[in-house]
C-alpha cells in the first residue's frame, strides 16, 4: 500500500468514525452543558461556540446576585410556555416524557402540583463517599426542580451513583462536577457516560437568577436545549464559570453548598481521566474525576 492509498484509508476510517459518532449523539442526547476557555462553551464533552453556565457562593458573596438576562425564547415554541404555571395559588409543573432516546430509569413522574412540603423544603444532602454536600435548595426560585428531586430522591434514584463529569479551568476553562446520570460508570471508559436520565422532562426555571459563580449548584442541559432538565446536575467550584451568565445561561440554577466544597476541591485537585470515545463529544471526549466520587443516597428536608 503506497503513502497515498494509506493516507485515504485513515481519512475514509476517521470520516466512518465520526458518522458513527454523530448518529450515536442523534440517539443519546441527555448531556450536561459546561464551558469551555474564553469565548467557548464545552456540552461536558463537546465544544461549541459562546459562553454560558455555572456560579456559586462559599466564599460570602451573594449567591443569588442577577445575572445577565437569557434570550427570551420564540413565541412559537411549545416548549417555552413558562414553568412553573400557577392557578388558584397551587403551583403546577408540567413532567412530561423524554422521546429523545437517552438510557431511562423509569421510576415514574412527580406529581405536578407542587406541595406546601416541597416548597418548604430547604436543604438537599449529597451523602458521598467522600463526606456530605449540603446544599440550600431554592424552591422559591425552581419548584418544579425541587419537586423532581425531592421524588427522584424518595424513589432512591441517585442512589449508588457516580458524578461522572469533571470540568476544570485546564480541560474546559470552567470548573464543575457533574453527577446524576444513573448509568455513568465515571471510569473514563463508558462511552454514554453522561446520557442517563429518568425518562422524563421539565422547562428551565431561574434564568438570570444566578451569576454560576463558585458553589452554585444548577441543572444540565444540553448546549442547544432549551427546558429538557432531567436528573443531572452541576455543582461549581470556580468562579471563572460566571462567564456563563454574562451571555444568559440557559441552565437553572436551584441551590447553592453551604458544607462540603472542601471535598469538590479535593476532588477538583485530583485530576481528571480523558475519555477520547465518549459520544457526547466530537472534540476529544469527556474528563471523570481521577478521585472517584460515589453518591450514596440524597436526602432532602
Amino acid at each position: 500500500m503506497t503513502d497515498t492509498d494509506r493516507r485515504e484509508q485513515l481519512a475514509r476510517e476517521h470520516a466512518e468514525r465520526q458518522q458513527r459518532r454523530a448518529q450515536q449523539e442523534a440517539r443519546s442526547k441527555r448531556n450536561v452543558a459546561i464551558g469551555a476557555g474564553v469565548g467557548t462553551v464545552v456540552v461536558l464533552g463537546g465544544i461549541i461556540a459562546a459562553t454560558t453556565l455555572i456560579g456559586g457562593g462559599g466564599d460570602g458573596r451573594d449567591a443569588n446576585a442577577a445575572a445577565s438576562p437569557s434570550p427570551s425564547a420564540s413565541a412559537e415554541d411549545p416548549l417555552a410556555s413558562p414553568s412553573p404555571t400557577t392557578k388558584g395559588g397551587a403551583i403546577t409543573c408540567e413532567y412530561r416524557d423524554d422521546d429523545s432516546g437517552a438510557p431511562a430509569k423509569n421510576v415514574g413522574r412527580p406529581p405536578a402540583k407542587v406541595s406546601k412540603a416541597v416548597l418548604a423544603l430547604k436543604t438537599m444532602t449529597i451523602k458521598t463517599n467522600h463526606g456530605d454536600i449540603v446544599i440550600e435548595v431554592w424552591p422559591d426560585k425552581a419548584p418544579c426542580t425541587i419537586n423532581s428531586f425531592a421524588f427522584l430522591a424518595k424513589k432512591r434514584f441517585f442512589d449508588n451513583t457516580v458524578c461522572h463529569r469533571l470540568a476544570t479551568p485546564d480541560t474546559a476553562g470552567l470548573g464543575l462536577l457533574q453527577c446524576g446520570d444513573w448509568q455513568a460508570k465515571g471510569d473514563g471508559k463508558n462511552p454514554t457516560d453522561g446520557t442517563g436520565g429518568p425518562g422524563y422532562l421539565f422547562n428551565d426555571e431561574n434564568l438570570g437568577g444566578s451569576d454560576y459563580r463558585r458553589g452554585i449548584v444548577f441543572m444540565a442541559q444540553g448546549m442547544e436545549d432549551r427546558n429538557a432538565n432531567g436528573s443531572q446536575f452541576a455543582i461549581s467550584w470556580h468562579d471563572d464559570n460566571v462567564q456563563l451568565a454574562e451571555t444568559g445561561g440557559t441552565y437553572t440554577a436551584f441551590g447553592r453548598v453551604v458544607k462540603g466544597m472542601d471535598i469538590i476541591d479535593r476532588v477538583s485537585k485530583g485530576g481528571v481521566i480523558i475519555n477520547p470515545g465518549d459520544i457526547t463529544s466530537s472534540e476529544g471526549g469527556a474528563t471523570a474525576p481521577k478521585m472517584r466520587v460515589k453518591v450514596r443516597t440524597i436526602t432532602l428536608q
